[in-house]
Order: C-alpha cells, then sequence, then structure tokens
C-alpha cells in the first residue's frame, strides 16, 4: 500500500520507517525500524570455519544458498539492516555466512581484495550483480532466515571459499 504515512491515529510502529520524509523544524526522527526487541545480534564468527556446500530444497536453508536475513553492524549496538547472505558453513546449530552487497568494488578503476564477484541471482529481485564480503562471518540463526534468495551455483561458491581461505587463512 505504500510507505507510511506521519505518525497519527494510522501509525503503525512495526511498519518500515527508511522511506519517511526528513523532519521539519523542531520536529524528531522518527527512528528506523532496527527495534532490538525482534531481532536477534549475534556475535561474529572468529574461529575455523568449516566450508560446506549443501544447499537444501524446501523449508531449511543449507550452505551454498543466499538467504535474506538480518545481520547486526559491527558495533553490535543492537541496529542492524535486513541482507542477503551466502551460507558457507555451520557452528553447531547456525549457519554462518559472507554478507552480500551490490555495490561494485571490483571494476576497471579499483579492486578491493575484501570483495568477490558472484554475478546476478534470485536473490536480488532488481537483477543486479553482486560481490560477497570476506572480511566478516556472521553467524545466522536458521529460524531467522526471512526468505531463500537462491543457491549460488558451485564453480562461484568454489572461488568465494578459495579467496576466503586466502584472506582469513582459518577455513578448512
Amino acid at each position: 500500500p505504500g510507505p507510511p504515512g506521519p505518525p497519527g491515529p494510522a501509525w503503525d510502529p512495526t511498519e518500515p520507517t527508511d522511506s519517511w520524509p526528513m523532519p521539519g523544524p523542531g520536529q524528531e526522527r522518527r527512528p528506523r525500524r532496527q527495534d532490538t526487541d525482534r531481532h536477534v545480534s549475534l556475535p561474529d564468527f572468529t574461529g575455523t570455519v568449516r566450508v560446506e556446500y549443501a544447499p537444501a530444497p524446501g523449508p531449511t536453508a543449507g550452505p551454498g544458498e543466499v538467504v535474506w536475513t538480518w545481520v547486526p553492524y559491527e558495533e553490535m549496538d543492537g541496529r542492524g539492516k535486513d541482507r542477503p547472505v551466502l551460507l558457507i558453513g555451520r557452528d553447531g546449530a547456525l549457519l554462518l555466512g559472507l554478507m552480500l552487497t551490490s555495490r561494485d568494488r571490483n571494476n576497471a578503476l579499483t579492486r578491493d581484495e575484501d570483495y568477490v564477484d558472484v554475478g546476478a541471482g534470485a536473490w536480488d529481485r532488481s537483477g543486479r550483480a553482486s560481490e560477497v564480503k570476506l572480511d566478516r562471518v556472521v553467524r545466522v540463526d536458521p529460524a531467522a532466515v526471512r526468505r531463500e534468495g537462491g543457491v549460488l551455483d558451485r564453480a562461484a561458491f568454489d572461488r568465494v571459499t578459495a579467496a576466503l581461505a586466502r584472506a582469513r587463512r582459518r577455513v578448512r
């Protein structure tokens, strides 16, 4: 039905607020939808990653799939963002993943070794090419996966995990 309107009797605090306009003089800015009651911020994984490629058709996501889930900001202050994550392994009952971005960091003008091109996939409805960020392995609660975005092909997955092994040196 479109972006939420201004606060008032019809204002629903559970609706996303990112599209709301900035407040005028003397008005408070409405909070962004980053409430800690609904999102659990798990600390990043710092151990040795046991890489696994096991896409799981059906309701349960597995390594090799790109899913959309809540990812806390590195500051671990309760804020974060719903974003695509490539699942690469497990940490007990949790999944391990690497964040994706559609912002191009490896092109004719720049090269960033912390990002690996993986191309476009079903996880981006606009069909934009994506890159996987290697410098942060996030823990994902399987119950917090909002939607499955698609399976990354094995060749691209292997490129990502080889680059991760070079960058982290804690991959098996």
